[in-house]
């Protein structure tokens, strides 16, 4: 038997330039399942994006989802691309070892990335004895912007992103998370002091239902005090104080550290981000 994508509408354009296409799965000409194939808004139109892969229940396990996604990185080749991503959440990813997982380990694909988040409570956490935060300062904020822009393009350049994409990236990004730059409305910035000198800085955004920590970084000159577990309290702190009850963040495949400073403090992975080269 046969499995192929059969398209279920003309190629689409968006404003952005962004490409995207909704395909049938079929075997022997039999509807089987769903593809949704793009390009990414953040990476730019080379990085192809499987938004949706779906098999119906019967036709699992007998790979139809393989032989789709080896089409759909044939059409991304047929577009330019030079890249593919593909995500899973925690349900569908089975803690990391379900049939999503499986299946991206299998074509080759890379753990880019995961996605956690962590239930608050009503009382802010109280900071260690000697800590403190304070906003940040017009000067802090431009030291911190030139430094946080060449970090961010040099942690996608090295999982995968052509340099000149990865720069453009932090620049889309900032620019749309920061349009008013330090004054932008649901951002809160904050430097962390310990025994008055400064430790580390942190970039939490308010949204609507949860809060979203962008940047919880440590100086250099005071890594491994624990200052990171601080930063990440006062992140903590700063969201129930404005009543959001779910804080979330992002953090990088390889950045043990990091991982597991989240997992003790609670944080659950809800999401798996993965890519491939397409050669």
């Amino acid at each position: 038997m046969t499995t192929t994508l059969r398209p279920t509408e003309p190629l689409q354009r968006a404003a952005d330039g962004t490409r995207s296409r909704h395909y049938q799965v079929c075997v022997n000409s039999r509807p089987v399942g769903v593809l949704h194939l793009g390009t990414s808004p953040s990476l730019g139109d080379s990085v192809a994006v499987i938004h949706e892969l779906r098999v119906d229940g019967p036709d699992r396990r007998r790979g139809r989802g393989t032989v789709a996604a080896l089409a759909a990185e044939e059409v991304a080749r047929a577009w330019g691309c030079g890249q593919i991503e593909a995500a899973a959440t925690d349900a569908e990813a089975g803690g990391g070892t379900g049939a999503g997982p499986r299946l991206a380990q299998a074509l080759g694909y890379v753990l880019r990335s995961r996605g956690m988040t962590k239930p608050l409570g009503g009382t802010p956490p109280a900071l260690p004895a000697g800590s403190r935060a304070r906003p940040m300062t017009p000067r802090d904020f431009a030291a911190w912007h030139a430094h946080e822009s060449q970090r961010y393009a040099r942690t996608w350049m090295e999982r995968g992103v052509p340099e000149t994409d990865a720069y453009a990236k932090a620049r889309r990004d900032h620019e749309t998370l920061l349009p008013r730059g330090l004054d932008t409305e649901g951002m809160l910035f904050r430097v962390l002091e310990h025994e008055g000198e400064r430790v580390g800085v942190l970039w939490l955004a308010l949204r609507e239902d949860r809060a979203f920590v962008f940047d919880v970084e440590a100086d250099a000159a005071h890594r491994g005090r624990g200052h990171g577990r601080t930063l990440m309290l006062l992140a903590e702190a700063e969201a129930i104080t404005a009543g959001r009850p779910l804080i979330g963040l992002n953090v990088f495949a390889g950045n043990t550290a990091a991982e597991r400073l989240y997992e003790s403090l609670g944080y659950g992975t809800t999401r798996y981000s993965y890519y491939k080269p397409l050669l």
